[in-house]
């Protein structure tokens, strides 16, 4: 080390490009969260544009019951998946019973399911000619007028159903952050006459917290952008308003206003998360890490816990499945025999490349917002992240709007000056696709990211610093390495919310270029569910091998094991 080095009057050449780095983390991280939040700049910015008076015409009609029945949905969903992912997570993670090292993975499986196929599936099994209500009667003599039976396509049947599938969200970020937890703090918890119970509420739980709330706003977003199950059990939420008022009538701008409101309901969400938080912060204070020590349960508190674990898989997977891959065995597509490994190499290709992209670009947004988390930027990136509220069909318009106009403008270039017609370069590509599934689930690996680097103290960034290391090396050396269960978590999300995604890819993929879920969803709209059971189970079975990988990954990527 030179003396040029330690005088702080005299900095050297090295100290001098270092300085500049921030500055140039900053430009990267706000072009990167511009680039992503175009397109929903771009829906936005029709909210300006007058409505010819339909605006005021949903407001005085039905603009109220989208939001009750918004509300409902948000409420209900959230309180479901809060207590079945949190609970779940705790238990296969600190308690070992019969089954517990299978669902510790089995409890992922839901999440692989497409909402709008559960919401099929169950109106089959429940609905009054179905299996169920047949079993019933023939069983007891009943009528139809002897006897009451829940009807599923009500707003409460759509948030039971959803919050099967979205809990998961909730499950994997909880369990991530229980098993990255030390042992010494729960060790003093325990030796300060704390049971496991307070334990879990008063140490394990607010350490989690920002997990927690991290796949709990990935699951309420989710919410308010479901379209599929939502319109199939008539109830009228943003999403289908939005839907009915771009596409049935014809207004587009009075539809980016619906989605502009939606969107402010999860702006609403993160401020209060926030504001909730002030300036709480949770670090780990120590460096000690030893394998979690685990409750040996017996009895009947073994058969509660297994029964509270295997009930949300039962329900949201081995339920659906079964009923999918009976029809997909008696009745199934003939035609899809042909098609099929190309739809699935097309699913698998989009999902992984997205899924890369996203944890890439959510790396680079979140520590740029921690090393200079000026106001600007986090405002920019909170933007970004709003996508994930839109409905696909909104993204996927704001897509095609700037790259029909930059297409245009290249083709006009290209005619005047060389005499050549360029046509479509980016619109009705795989990189248009690509671009709006990182808009739509940017949001996905932004918030696991978030919360994992959170949990990172500042005096390691400090420590590297000092020892030389720049911010970038600092995030690949230090940061990644800590971080590489969360940052697996994340590649997941996203790539099991591409293989199920439909509006995005219905508009904006190339023409003769289908998934698994076009043709699950076309089929299944059709009221063809039958049909419609092989691409699903397909969804299923490709997402299947992922989640058992991750579940294994993200025990054994902890931070370190010594001590």
């Amino acid at each position: 080390m030179t003396t040029d080095t330690l005088n702080p009057s005299r900095p050297s050449a090295g100290g001098s490009v270092r300085r500049l780095l921030p500055s140039a983390w900053t430009a990267v991280t706000l072009i990167i969260a511009i680039l992503v939040a175009l397109p929903v700049l771009v829906v936005t910015s029709r909210v300006f544009v007058p409505s010819d008076g339909v605006w005021g015409h949903l407001a005085e009609t039905v603009l109220w019951e989208y939001v009750a029945n918004t509300l409902r949905l948000v409420t209900g969903v959230g309180l479901g998946t809060l207590v079945i992912g949190v609970g779940t997570a705790w238990l296969v993670t600190m308690c070992r019973f019969p089954g517990s090292r299978t669902l510790e993975w089995a409890l992922l499986l839901p999440m692989a399911v497409p909402a709008y196929v559960m919401a099929y599936t169950y109106t089959d099994l429940l609905q009054f000619v179905g299996p169920v209500q047949t079993a019933l009667r023939d069983t007891f003599g009943w009528t139809r007028r002897d006897y009451w039976f829940p009807d599923i396509r009500t707003v409460e049947g759509a948030a039971v159903l959803m919050t099967l599938v979205l809990y998961p969200y909730v499950y994997l970020l909880s369990r991530a952050a229980f098993l990255e937890q030390s042992v010494c703090v729960l060790e003093v918890s325990r030796t300060l006459g704390r049971g496991p119970w307070r334990s879990f509420f008063t140490v394990a739980l607010p350490l989690a917290r920002p997990a927690i709330v991290a796949g709990l706003a990935l699951a309420l977003m989710e919410v308010l952008a479901d379209f599929g199950t939502v319109q199939y059990f008539a109830v009228n939420t943003f999403t289908t308003g939005i839907y009915r008022t771009w596409f049935a009538m014809g207004n587009p701008v009075a539809a980016a206003q619906l989605a502009a409101t939606l969107m402010l309901f999860v702006l609403v969400l993160i401020v209060l998360e926030r504001w909730s938080r002030r300036q709480a912060r949770y670090h780990h204070t120590t460096t000690r890490y030893r394998t979690l020590p685990t409750h040996r349960l017996t009895g009947w508190r073994a058969g509660a816990a297994l029964a509270a674990c295997a009930t949300p898989l039962l329900l949201g997977f081995a339920v659906p499945a079964a009923i999918l891959l009976d029809m997909a065995v008696r009745v199934g597509d003939a035609r899809l025999r042909d098609t099929f490994l190309d739809l699935a190499v097309n699913s698998f290709t989009l999902a992984a490349l997205a899924a890369l992209l996203a944890v890439m670009l959510a790396l680079v947004l979140a520590y740029g917002q921690r090393l200079h988390p000026s106001p600007l930027l986090k405002g920019a990136v909170r933007v970004a992240a709003m996508g994930y509220a839109v409905p696909g069909s909104v993204i996927a318009v704001g897509v095609l709007i700037p790259f029909a106009r930059l297409d245009n403008a290249v083709d006009a270039f290209m005619r005047a000056n060389f005499g050549v017609s360029t046509g479509l370069v980016l619109s009705g590509t795989i990189a248009a696709v690509l671009f709006a599934y990182l808009v739509r689930f940017l949001a996905v690996s932004l918030n696991t990211v978030e919360a994992s680097l959170g949990k990172i103290r500042p005096t390691m960034d400090h420590a590297s610093r000092v020892l030389g290391q720049s911010a970038g090396r600092t995030l690949v050396r230090v940061h990644a390495p800590i971080m590489t269960g969360s940052l697996l978590t994340a590649a997941l999300l996203v790539f099991v919310d591409v293989m199920k995604e439909l509006p995005a890819t219905m508009i904006v993929r190339p023409f003769n270029f289908d998934t698994l879920a076009v043709r699950a969803y076309t089929l299944a709209s059709d009221e063809r569910l039958a049909e419609a059971a092989m691409p699903a189970l397909a969804i299923v079975a490709v997402g299947i091998v992922p989640v058992m990988l991750l579940s294994r990954s993200i025990r054994r990527t902890r931070p370190g094991q010594a001590g």
